[in-house]
């Protein structure tokens, strides 16, 4: 081969080892600059080269990525140990899930592929491709989140629905079926899988079967998505029951503005229509009664006012709704307000409660109340409602009575007195006579003389109890003196009975000493009456809680726990054959009510059938007896 051959071969050969540098360079290149994140680890797990991807995946510089574990970079330690044993099996995995540590402290989510290169049967180095999936797996963790509160949201809403005993429907105009929940069958009383318009049309009552389809017409008519919110009636499957229900929803129209879809709800109204059926029939008899029927909150405040309260108050509604109810009280019985309120916030009623009211122009009215509390379906106390009946004219005839009976009572009074000194007269003068005929009639016709006198008493203080102008004139009263009083006038009432004190120290009181004299007076003539068998009367005091306790006691036929409540009631007399004989008018004990009550003070009584009566009440002390 002469030199000119060998020349240009070398010349070929440098050419295509440089032609092969230059590929070699552009393949390094390629590999180390490239986008594909690439590592070396060898046989103990240590990383022996990274491409420029991979650092710039991680993070991290050659010096400390390099020549470290690749099990420092793994979050978990698990995965990494599994990767380098099937590596070492000589398997190929590809797309393998890892997560791996950055620098920062970030983690990447990752797929990996790999195998080994051998030689020899040696492990020299794995081939790793690094795929970051960050932003997909991310993804699906939004989507994964956004699945989750959708569920939950679809659950909170059924649980919602079934909470509210609300059914739900879906209409698919595309199959023309009809999807109910449960509670929609239950309440539509359906056990049907296949449904359509046609079976529930056929479910509506006659009268609004025409109703409800021009209402689905107009939907289908429409050109946009629509709501719609309708009432009907239904009959239940067994045809005997008629059920209202309240029906809501909306529609949905496809790309091309037709309807494919309605989707709503259906509730049972029924309860509802009946409640508003009785509100209605409950609102035309308040509306038509003759009496003022007046509603207001624990607080006074009025909430309803029927015509007949405008005729009778003078207010209209508009004008006293909203308003307190004192408008209506006279100022010297405003306290009533709160006594009324107090009993009912605790559950009690008024009836025939006899009061004075008054009215727009200034005209007092007598009226009387009905009162009770109004309660919610948990039976908590809401409200008050009250009924007012104008008793003026009974009133007026109340008075025209009374004032005849202190006219009649005035007229008695005089020559009863009268009749009472001259028999007075007459028995001082039988005194050292031995006519006792004559002694025996003076003394009984002075008994009976003041029975009559005190029934006048009784009568008149009656009349003007009515009249609200019962006078008490106070003044400090020894009791001592004052049982010797009234026992002394008891004495000429009784044969069989025994009158004793039981007062342990001398007391004095404040207080109108002839209207407690009367009240013990006739607390005496009750005793009397209703112990005919006789027996011991005892009149009492005793000191007790900073004030005095004065009380009358008999060993009577006692009184029924059903008739103490209504004693005290003007002209209430008990209703039993025992005591049919008796004589009374029924105004005793509501007298003394009315005395006591003028003296801030209240009778009460503690009574058993066939055991005695005790009447008892309470006055202030004052000071030291007065010297007598």
């Amino acid at each position: 081969m002469n030199k000119i051959d060998i020349s240009d071969n070398l010349a070929i050969l440098e050419k295509e080892n440089n032609e092969l540098r230059n590929r070699v360079a552009e393949l390094s290149d390629f590999i180390e600059n490239g986008s594909v994140p690439l590592h070396w680890v060898d046989e103990s797990g240590i990383i022996i080269w990274a491409n420029q991807a991979e650092l710039d995946l991680l993070g991290y510089d050659k010096e400390e990525y390099i020549g470290h574990p690749i099990s420092d970079f793994h979050k978990d330690a698990a995965v990494i140990e599994e990767i380098l044993n099937r590596l070492t099996a000589k398997e190929t995995i590809r797309d393998f899930p890892a997560k791996l540590k950055c620098k920062n402290g970030s983690i990447k989510y990752v797929v990996i592929s790999s195998n080994v290169l051998f030689k020899d049967g040696k492990f020299i180095h794995s081939r790793c491709f690094t795929k970051d999936v960050t932003p997909l797996v991310e993804e699906e963790k939004r989507k994964n989140k956004l699945m989750t509160l959708l569920e939950e949201s679809e659950e909170r809403l059924r649980l919602a629905i079934e909470a509210t005993d609300l059914g739900t429907w879906d209409w698919d105009f595309e199959e023309n079926k009809l999807y109910i929940s449960k509670q929609a069958e239950k309440i539509l009383g359906l056990h049907l899988n296949d449904l359509n318009y046609h079976h529930i049309l056929e479910l509506l009552h006659p009268e609004d079967q025409n109703s409800v389809n021009l209402i689905i017409q107009k939907l289908k008519e429409s050109s946009s998505n629509s709501h719609f919110d309708f009432v009907c009636r239904v009959l239940k499957s067994d045809k005997n029951s008629t059920i209202w229900i309240r029906v809501q929803g909306a529609t949905y129209m496809d790309n091309t503005n037709k309807m494919h879809r309605i989707i709503g709800s259906v509730l049972d109204i029924t309860e509802l229509k009946n409640s508003e059926t009785k509100n209605a029939e409950l609102a035309a008899i308040v509306n038509s009664s003759n009496d003022a029927i007046v509603s207001k909150t624990l607080e006074g405040i009025v909430t309803s006012w029927n015509a007949a309260a405008e005729e009778l108050f003078g207010f209209k509604a508009g004008e006293i709704i909203g308003q307190p109810i004192l408008k209506l009280i006279p100022e010297n019985r405003k306290s009533e307000e709160d006594h009324i309120l107090a009993k009912l916030r605790a559950g009690q009623s008024l009836k025939h409660f006899e009061t004075i009211r008054i009215s727009k122009t200034g005209q007092l009215l007598d009226v009387s109340l009905t009162i009770s509390p109004i309660r919610d379906i948990t039976g908590q106390i809401i409200g008050v409602s009250k009924i007012a009946r104008d008793i003026s004219e009974k009133k007026q005839e109340e008075r025209r009575k009374n004032d005849f009976i202190s006219m009649v009572s005035h007229e008695l009074k005089t020559p009863l007195t009268s009749i009472l000194l001259f028999t007075q007269i007459m028995q001082k003068n039988y005194q050292d006579n031995k006519n006792d005929l004559g002694k025996q009639m003076s003394n009984k016709i002075e008994t009976q003389s003041k029975k009559m006198i005190a029934m006048i008493r009784d009568f008149l203080s009656l009349a003007r109890i009515e009249e609200d102008q019962l006078q008490i004139n106070k003044e400090s009263i020894t009791l001592l003196s004052l049982f010797e009083e009234v026992r002394e006038e008891a004495q000429l009432m009784i044969s069989k009975h025994k009158i004793k004190f039981a007062c342990a120290e001398p007391i004095t009181i404040f207080a109108d000493h002839d209207k407690i004299a009367q009240v013990f007076t006739n607390l005496i003539s009750n005793a009397i009456k209703y112990s005919p068998a006789g027996g011991t009367i005892t009149i009492g005091c005793e000191k007790k809680d900073g004030k005095v306790k004065l009380f009358v006691s008999d060993e009577g036929i006692g009184i029924a726990k059903e008739d103490q409540e209504k004693l005290f009631n003007r002209f209430y007399r008990v209703d039993n054959d025992e005591i049919a004989h008796i004589s009374g008018f029924g105004i005793g004990l509501y007298i003394v009510s009315e005395i006591l009550r003028y003296h801030d003070s209240a009778i009460e009584v503690e009574s058993e059938k066939g055991s005695g009566t005790t009447f008892y009440f309470s006055l202030d002390e004052i000071g030291d007896p007065i010297p007598s």
